[in-house]
């Protein structure tokens, strides 16, 4: 069957991904955790070095269960801070190689080196460069995958890891990525690989072999079409350097101790206050806000709500948020909850916001907090201003105080 013509005639987009990140910080940072297995997080296991991989641990495994599989692993809290340090390091020097860099995580990124070649050499050699400069300036392992386009430059480094470079040369895309176990294709978790298995469909050749008709009939219409797209290599994505998140959001992984409906609603509040902080720090607003859920089973569930108008209002996103939560709490109530989470999706940028008349009284004024005469929109101003200058919990809500619902992992800018 016929390929997609491609417009690249070199494997020009690479694909970097920090090694196990936060783990490879911790063991550059503390000189006696090299060469030993390593977790990031007691409660839950934010990360794990490949030392503990090799022993089964994966993220995000309850810590008991990680310290049960890994005995003499060493837990070490998490440090955010060094974290983003040395994202940004890291970053500098993916910018150094090239103006077109898309950042998907504070560790991973596309590059688009096309045009390089008499500057910086090939592919190839301008993927060695990165890694000798990401380990000998930031002092950390990265893996580095090519290929012609970002599917297979993204699998290309999954494959090469840990610590490696590999780069599918241009003709033999077919040749290395049939034989790849289907999970390795985007889209495809245990849900849709069980599917998968269950129809005798194991491998990525075997997704193209049956054809997208069959394949629809096993995964679903959309899956199905785009499952059988990138089982032959199809991917007609570019690298696109500035551009913004589709969604902001953040969780909570809670452990699997019962939870109160009062602890649940908290740390709902507490993702809020945050969200809607970042949202404005972006001068973006939302339309729709997803409940994320994961229960004692590990299965996951997802609740959304579309607002009639984007905002970036936090109270209108906590009435939200926790009318989501209260809808959901039958299923918790049964289930158990060990995740927590909140999303806000439909960004569009503030600007673009289409003014109405204020025919209605603001119902974010005249409250007992703001006084007769503030605005929610002020107030929400007012709360961020105080904790630029005096720090994040310098004044928050009053079911917050005395709980700490866990630091922000570091991410890329909004």
């Amino acid at each position: 069957m016929r390929i997609e013509r491609r417009d690249r005639q070199d494997a020009t987009i690479l694909h970097a991904d920090l090694d196990s990140f936060y783990a490879s910080v911790e063991q550059r940072d503390d000189p006696t955790l090299r060469g030993r297995p390593v977790l990031v997080g007691g409660g839950v296991v934010l990360a794990a070095s490949y030392e503990a991989k090799a022993r089964g641990v994966r993220s995000p495994m309850p810590g008991h269960e990680a310290r049960a599989l890994c005995p003499d692993a060493v837990v070490v809290r998490p440090r955010f801070d060094a974290y983003m340090e040395a994202s940004h390091e890291v970053f500098d020097i993916f910018h150094d190689t090239t103006p077109v860099v898309e950042g998907i995580s504070v560790d991973e990124a596309f590059l688009d080196v096309g045009g390089l070649g008499r500057i910086s050499g090939t592919p190839h050699d301008i993927a060695t460069t990165i890694r000798t400069r990401v380990r000998e300036e930031v002092g950390l392992p990265i893996t580095v995958g090519g290929a012609r386009s970002k599917f297979l430059a993204k699998v290309a480094s999954a494959v090469g890891k840990p610590d490696g470079l590999l780069i599918v040369a241009p003709g033999t895309e077919l040749a290395f990525l049939h034989p790849l176990p289907v999970r390795r294709l985007w889209g495809v978790g245990p849900v849709t690989e069980a599917k998968l298995h269950d129809a005798g469909v194991e491998t990525v050749g075997q997704i193209a072999e049956i054809g997208e008709k069959s394949l629809r009939a096993i995964v679903g219409s959309g899956a199905g079409r785009h499952l059988f797209a990138l089982s032959l290599a199809q991917d007609p994505r570019r690298v696109e350097a500035g551009k913004r998140r589709s969604s902001i959001g953040s969780q909570r992984a809670l452990g699997r101790r019962p939870k109160s409906e009062a602890d649940l609603e908290a740390t709902i509040t507490a993702i809020v206050e945050r969200l809607g902080k970042r949202l404005r720090s972006a001068e973006r607003v939302c339309r729709t806000v997803v409940l994320r859920l994961r229960f004692d089973d590990f299965a996951r569930a997802t609740r959304s709500r579309t607002l009639v108008e984007s905002t970036d209002r936090t109270d209108i996103l906590m009435a939200s948020a926790r009318g989501l939560l209260a809808d959901a709490m039958p299923v918790i109530r049964e289930r158990g909850c060990t995740l927590v989470g909140l999303s806000l999706t439909n960004l569009d940028d503030h600007d673009n916001i289409q003014l109405t008349l204020p025919f209605d009284t603001d119902p974010g004024a005249g409250s007992v907090a703001s006084g007769p005469n503030v605005t929610a929109e002020q107030l929400d101003a007012t709360m961020d201003l105080l904790r630029d200058r005096f720090g994040r919990d310098s004044v928050t809500r009053a079911v917050l105080i005395g709980r700490h619902h866990g630091d922000d992992a570091p991410m890329l800018p909004d």
